[in-house]
């Protein structure tokens, strides 16, 4: 079996847990690359568990979640290791030499472990995954993902905190079968779930209602590569038709527009011009156009994705919506624009009912900011003021650092390991572009 070593602290959380320092900073000049997208290359680390054999990821970020992704597929019996700054080699085992059990230290610390529970129970017929923790912003039930395997024929049960699956043989035999499940909301890990579930499944499945998001079309491509067969992904509605087996199969991950959001809202707060030359116009719309209106100049160039701004922003309000609609994880970064913006933004949360909970850590760095319900008013102010602040999610950490640029004052972000969860090397990176910041 292949190992590896991991990155900082690998799944082991370190005692301590690390803080950016920020200083203010001046116009922020410069070219960087987002890297592969979290929210696609844990899922597709999942899918390995679906074919016998070696499969290659390359563009993979060397992040915390998929070092926790990585030691996850090796509790279940696969083999995982870099081969390259960016390249990953799994190697999925036979079906009898998987473990179908997800531990409970892995999963409670990432939510995306989730996405075992389809390949596990389409391939071995059975699977045990303890309910899901990660980043703190509210609950996000597995209802959806329960109710769509089991229109498939699994059937579930909770115990200490463990969710039991296995088929049910007088439903299906020993295969998941073919079904149509709706959604009633479009998740996105519901939709990869259900995904790799049924495309070892009996029939057909078609999931109605489905989530549109790239990282699902990144997925379904992996998929496709290994011989699954899947009709309409990007739409609502999708269609799988099941087969006996895959194969292994290589893959590129596609670029991380969240990551990529983080770096144009830093020139948007700072000023200056940034080009992410790995950007997907394509999948960021309706961000891009949020970023605009506030007084961005953004274009397309040869090179990349061109930011430029004054450092000078207009209010808009903002809601979050299933893609193509603004992403839950841009609001951190548009709240933090808004608070030095001239005028009153009002900000609408219409995915996750706990994701305000950095607002008081603004707040702390003089931000105004009123909260009701799921309804943030942010009135801008000329500057905040630097303060020790504390990291509660990945998102919500990169904006308190991305504030820290434009406080006066020194800014301290403890509880750095949420940010290393999903950016690469984040404090170089913007040091790279002018930024004054530090991991430490």
């Amino acid at each position: 079996m292949m190992q590896t070593s991991s990155t900082r602290g690998g799944a082991a959380q370190a005692a301590d847990t690390g803080r950016f320092v920020i200083q203010p900073s001046g116009p922020l000049e410069g070219t960087v690359r987002a890297g592969g997208a979290k929210n696609s290359a844990l899922k597709l680390m999942a899918a390995c568990l679906l074919a016998e054999g070696r499969h290659e990821l390359s563009n993979v970020p060397r992040i915390l979640d998929v070092e926790i992704m990585g030691d996850m597929l090796r509790a279940l019996g696969a083999g995982v290791a870099w081969t390259g700054p960016d390249r990953l080699a799994i190697e999925s085992p036979a079906v009898d030499d998987i473990v179908p059990k997800a531990p409970y230290e892995l999963v409670d610390r990432m939510r995306a472990s989730i996405v075992v529970l389809g390949p596990l129970l389409t391939r071995c017929g059975r699977a045990s995954v303890s309910m899901p923790g990660g980043d703190d912003f509210g609950g996000r039930p597995i209802d959806f993902h329960l109710g769509g395997l089991g229109a498939m024929g699994a059937r579930f049960d909770t115990v200490h905190g463990n969710v039991e699956g296995r088929i049910d043989p007088d439903v299906g035999g020993s295969r998941l079968i073919g079904s149509q499940v709706v959604l009633e909301y479009p998740s996105h890990t519901a939709t990869d779930n259900i995904l790799m579930a049924a495309v070892l499944a009996k029939g057909t499945t078609v999931i109605e209602n489905a989530a549109r998001e790239p990282e699902v079309c990144d997925l379904a491509a992996f998929l496709t590569a290994m011989g699954a067969r899947i009709r309409g992904v990007g739409t609502s509605h999708v269609e799988i038709e099941g087969v006996e087996e895959l194969a292994p199969a290589r893959h590129t991950v596609l670029p991380d527009r969240v990551v990529a959001a983080t770096y144009l809202a830093a020139a948007g707060l700072a000023g200056g011009e940034v080009v992410v030359e790995d950007a997907r116009v394509d999948h960021m719309d309706m961000l891009l156009r949020k970023l605009s209106a506030m007084g961005m100049s953004i274009e397309q160039r040869p090179e990349g994705l061109a930011a430029n701004s004054s450092g000078a922003l207009r209010s808009v309000d903002v809601a979050t919506l299933p893609y193509p609609g603004v992403a839950t994880d841009y609001k951190p970064f548009l709240v933090t624009m808004l608070t030095v913006a001239e005028g009153v933004g009002i900000v609408s949360e219409n995915l996750f009912s706990g994701r305000f909970r950095y607002i008081d850590e603004l707040r702390r760095m003089g931000a105004e900011v009123r909260t009701e319900g799921h309804h943030a008013v942010v009135r801008g102010v000329p500057r905040l003021s630097g303060a020790p602040v504390k990291a509660t999610d990945i998102r919500a950490g990169a904006a308190l650092v991305l504030a820290g640029l434009v406080a006066e004052g020194e800014t301290v972000v403890s509880e750095a390991w949420h940010v290393d969860r999903g950016y690469e090397d984040f404090a170089g990176r913007l040091a790279s572009l002018g930024a004054r910041v530090q991991r430490r």
